[in-house]
C-alpha cells in the first residue's frame, strides 16, 4: 500500500470513528419537527460509548443528561411546556455536538394504515382526491409539519426510520395523505397550536403486519415468519410492518393515534375485531414507559400523558367505505360481503376504550376503493379527536348506532343510541332495510323514521325476527343523524 493510500485509508477510518462517535437520532427526532406540549417527552439515540449525553432545550431551564451505554444507546427525558408559538433548539452533546433547530411546541398525531391512508393529497393515478388541487394550492400553514415514515418491511425489529419533517406549503402538502391532512389541518385551526402529523402507511397492507409477535400470540392461525425469505408479500406479512415502521416510533411522545385500513383484511371478518383490539393495547403498552423505567434505545416507549397517571392514547379510525368487492374477486369464488369487515370494525369501538369511528357509509365508490372525498374522512377523524380529546362541546362527533329490536305484530322498531337529536333520511324513509322471518331469507323493507327510531316492514315477511341495514358490499348510506352523521351498517341476527 502506498504512502498515500495509506493517508486514504487513514482519514476514512477516522471519518468513520468521527461518525460513529457523532451524537445521533432517530430520524423523526429532526429539524422541524414538533414536539408534544404538555408532558414528559422521551428522547433517544447514540453517541460514543461511555462518554456523558447532555441534552439543553431552549424552553428548558436545566440540562438533562445521561451516560451512553456500551452499545452508544441513550434515552432522556425533558419536561414541555404549553406551545408559545415559539421556534425553539435543541442541543446534544457527548464533547460533539448536535443541535436540532426550527422545533415548536404543540399536537403530535400518528396516522397509520393503508391505501386509504396513504394516498397523498396530489391523488392516485386516475384516482383523484376531490378539490386537492384548491386545497393544495392554500396550503402553507408552516405550523403544520409533516414526516411520511419511507416504506420497509423487516423482520427484525428496527431502531431507526427513514423521512424528514417537513413544513407544510404546496409542494410537501402535495405528497402527503390527504385524509392526515385534514385531520391535522382542522385540529390546529380550532385547537390553535402547531400541529405535528406522522404517516406510517402502506397501500394494501393487512392488520397483521402492523403487530407484532408478542401481540399476535393469542392468534395462532397467523404464520409468523422466521427470516427475510419468507417475505413474500412486503406488506401483507405479519409483525413486518410493525417492526420496520411502528418499533422505531414508539416512544417518540404523540397525543394520540389515527387509522384508516380494513380493506385488505374483508376476507378475516371474524377475527378482525380481536386483532385490532389487540393491536391498539400492543400500542398503546408499546408507547406507555415512565421516567422511572429504565430504557434502551429501541425498546422503549413513551407517554404523552401524565406518566403514570393511567391515561391511553386516544386511538380514532375509519370504517371502510362501500366498494364492490365483486370486482376483485376472482372467477368462481364467492363473493365476500364486506359489511362483516364494517361490523367487526363496530364492535372493535365497543372493546377499544379511548377510541371512536368515523363511518364512512355515504362515502364510497362502486368501482373504486379508494374514495376521492379525503375531507369527508379527515374531518370525521377530527370531530372525534376535537370532542373526546380536547373536549370541545356543542356538535356531534359520533354517529347513531343501532341498539335494539323489539317486534310489534310484523313490524320491527329499532331504536338507537347517539341520537339525541333523532334520524333523518330522503323523504323520511330509507331505502336500504331488509327483514326476514325464521326461514333466515331477508327482503326489502318499507323503513320510515319516527323520531330517534325506525319503524321496519315487509309484506313479503309476516314475522319477521331480524332485521338489517345497507347490509351489502357497495351501498350509498341514506339514514343518518340530524346532524349528517351516518348510520353504520348493522344486523340484529348473528347467522352465519
Amino acid at each position: 500500500m502506498t504512502v498515500r493510500n495509506i493517508s486514504l485509508f487513514a482519514l476514512f477510518m477516522l471519518g468513520a470513528v468521527v461518525s460513529f462517535a457523532a451524537i445521533r437520532l432517530p430520524a423523526q427526532y429532526g429539524h422541524h419537527m414538533v414536539i408534544q406540549q404538555n408532558t414528559k417527552a422521551f428522547f433517544r439515540g447514540w453517541a460514543t460509548p461511555g462518554k456523558t449525553v447532555t441534552m439543553q432545550a431552549s424552553w428548558a431551564a436545566c440540562k438533562q443528561s445521561t451516560r451512553a451505554a456500551a452499545d452508544g444507546s441513550w434515552s432522556l427525558w425533558v419536561p414541555t411546556p404549553a406551545a408559545d408559538g415559539k421556534a425553539h433548539s435543541i442541543r446534544f452533546s457527548d464533547g460533539q455536538e448536535l443541535t436540532l433547530m426550527n422545533i415548536v411546541l404543540g399536537e403530535v398525531w400518528l396516522c397509520a394504515g393503508q391505501s386509504n391512508m396513504e394516498m397523498p393529497m396530489k391523488g392516485f393515478k386516475n384516482q383523484p382526491v376531490e378539490g386537492s388541487n384548491m386545497e393544495i394550492l392554500k396550503s402553507s400553514y408552516p405550523s403544520i409539519r409533516l414526516f411520511t415514515v419511507k416504506r420497509n418491511s423487516t423482520i427484525a425489529p428496527q431502531t431507526d426510520i427513514n423521512g424528514q419533517w417537513q413544513e407544510a406549503d404546496p409542494e410537501t402538502v402535495r405528497e402527503f395523505s390527504a385524509t392526515a391532512w385534514y385531520f391535522g389541518k382542522l385540529i390546529h385551526q380550532l385547537v390553535d397550536v402547531p400541529v405535528g402529523l406522522v404517516v406510517s402507511a402502506w397501500g394494501g397492507s393487512s392488520v397483521e403486519a402492523w403487530m407484532s409477535r408478542d401481540m399476535l400470540s393469542g392468534f395462532p392461525e397467523v404464520k409468523i415468519p422466521e427470516n427475510e425469505q419468507a417475505i413474500i408479500e412486503k406488506n401483507r406479512t405479519p409483525t413486518t410492518l410493525y417492526n420496520a415502521m411502528v418499533q422505531p416510533l414508539t416512544g417518540f411522545p404523540v397525543r394520540g393515534i389515527i387509522w384508516y385500513q380494513g380493506e385488505t383484511n374483508y376476507d378475516r371478518a371474524h377475527s378482525y375485531t380481536a386483532m385490532l383490539t389487540t393491536m391498539v393495547e400492543g400500542w398503546r403498552k408499546a408507547w406507555r414507559i415512565t421516567p422511572e423505567m429504565p430504557a434502551k434505545a429501541g425498546k422503549g416507549a413513551g407517554t404523552t400523558h401524565e406518566p403514570g397517571g393511567g391515561d391511553v392514547l386516544p386511538f380514532y379510525y375509519c370504517q371502510i367505505a362501500p366498494y364492490d368487492y365483486s370486482l376483485i374477486t376472482p372467477p368462481g369464488q364467492p363473493v365476500i360481503n364486506s359489511a362483516y369487515l364494517r361490523e367487526a370494525q363496530l364492535n372493535a369501538s365497543k372493546s377499544i376504550p379511548s377510541s371512536g369511528m368515523a363511518v364512512l357509509l355515504d362515502a364510497g365508490q362502486q368501482e373504486g376503493i379508494h374514495p376521492p372525498c379525503k375531507q369527508l374522512a379527515g374531518e370525521r377523524l377530527a370531530l372525534l379527536a376535537l370532542a373526546k380529546t380536547y373536549g370541545m362541546k356543542g356538535f356531534a362527533s359520533e354517529s347513531p348506532e343501532y341498539k335494539s329490536m323489539e317486534i310489534s305484530n310484523d313490524t320491527l322498531i329499532v331504536s338507537f343510541d347517539k341520537a339525541d337529536m333523532w334520524l333523518t333520511a330522503p323523504g323520511g324513509e330509507s331505502k336500504l332495510f331488509t327483514v326476514a322471518g325464521a326461514d333466515r331469507i331477508f327482503y326489502p323493507a318499507r323503513a320510515w323514521i319516527v323520531r330517534s327510531k325506525v319503524y321496519v316492514h315487509s309484506e313479503q315477511v309476516k314475522r319477521p325476527v331480524a332485521v338489517r341495514y345497507a347490509f351489502g358490499n357497495y351501498v350509498k348510506g341514506d339514514l343518518t343523524g340530524t346532524e349528517g352523521l351516518p348510520v353504520s351498517s348493522f344486523r340484529s341476527d348473528d347467522w352465519e
